[in-house]
């Protein structure tokens, strides 16, 4: 294991279970949603745990992060509090926006979390105008910004991108490849093998990694947001990975083919970093057991809060509005 930034052993346990937390915390969704328990939709990101635990471990308190429609994965991985997070889902008032947001709308200020965004795209500006508000505050923090293989098509991408570019402001551009926006697969959607390749347009430097291998997302993402914090400006990170689930709750899967799905499969991330910590004798299998129950203890305890909390009174209706 070749790991770039100091990280502890016990932070690496950590980052296993943190990566747990996230499976248990989409699965459980996925089946209060199908018992009609939670209303509106959701997005998943079962089988992308390396990604936003990798990118999120190296960064700092003071680091900042937008996310997406598909953002469970990076509100955890950023340190918020599932209990929260489940009660936003049940639309309760102790959630993280009142009960108002939901699944695509959870933020959380106090650890740098800018918020989910149900807009493709729409976390991108978002993250450079933080970024700018670093680099004409001279404030110390990097922000690292989310987005999916779908999101490099939008316009607001190449704005972001170009002005980030010519102004050397510390922004790391993370694009989650899951390899289909929707039900159409990156490969029908661009005229380039990698979407990294997009980044010599705007001459910043890119990257490659393995979004299923957490210590090559550590490594890559610490070197792009330490690069950052030093003036160098932003990079474009692609991180190749794979959703197990459907785009959104009520998608079929019948775009893509039982054999890419098993191959996939067998590239978990959090079993291939079990067999890493296990090896340099950092965890046990028993300790893994362990924590495994850990944190599924954890989402029941969230569970349970979110069903006590209260609904929302009749006068919290008009307030957070603004026009």
């Amino acid at each position: 294991m070749k790991l770039i930034p100091d990280i502890s052993s016990e932070k690496l346990i950590h980052l296993y279970k943190q990566m747990w937390l996230i499976r248990l915390f989409d699965e459980r969704l996925e089946q209060f949603f199908a018992k009609g328990l939670m209303h509106g939709t959701t997005h998943l990101s079962v089988g992308q745990e390396a990604t936003a635990v990798g990118a999120c471990a190296v960064l700092k308190d003071a680091d900042k992060i937008t996310s997406t429609h598909r953002g469970h994965g990076h509100s955890i991985a950023k340190g918020a509090y599932v209990d929260k997070m489940m009660a936003e889902m049940f639309g309760k008032i102790t959630g993280y926006c009142k009960g108002k947001g939901g699944s695509m709308h959870i933020a959380d200020l106090d650890r740098g979390n800018l918020g989910a965004n149900g807009i493709v795209g729409g976390g991108i500006p978002l993250a450079v105008g933080a970024a700018l508000t670093a680099h004409m505050k001279k404030l110390n923090y990097v922000t690292v910004c989310f987005f999916g293989d779908g999101a490099t098509n939008e316009g607001s991408f190449h704005e972001a991108v170009n002005l980030a570019s010519i102004w050397d402001l510390p922004v790391v551009f993370f694009c989650e490849n899951n390899q289909y926006g929707m039900s159409s697969s990156i490969s029908e959607m661009v005229n380039i093998e990698h979407i990294a390749e997009r980044a010599l347009a705007y001459g910043i430097p890119s990257v490659i990694v393995d979004g299923n291998d957490l210590i090559e997302v550590m490594n890559e993402t610490y070197k792009a947001t330490e690069r950052a914090r030093k003036g160098g400006g932003p990079t474009l990170i692609e991180a190749k990975t794979y959703r197990w689930k459907g785009h959104s709750k009520s998608d079929g899967l019948k775009y893509r083919t039982h054999e890419e799905e098993r191959e996939w499969r067998k590239k978990d991330p959090i079993i291939r970093f079990e067999k890493v910590l296990v090896e340099e004798g950092i965890l046990t299998k028993k300790k893994a057991k362990a924590l495994v129950l850990e944190a599924n203890q954890e989402i029941d305890a969230a569970v349970e809060f979110a069903k006590n909390s209260p609904m929302p009174p009749k006068d919290e209706l008009l307030t957070d509005v603004y026009a």
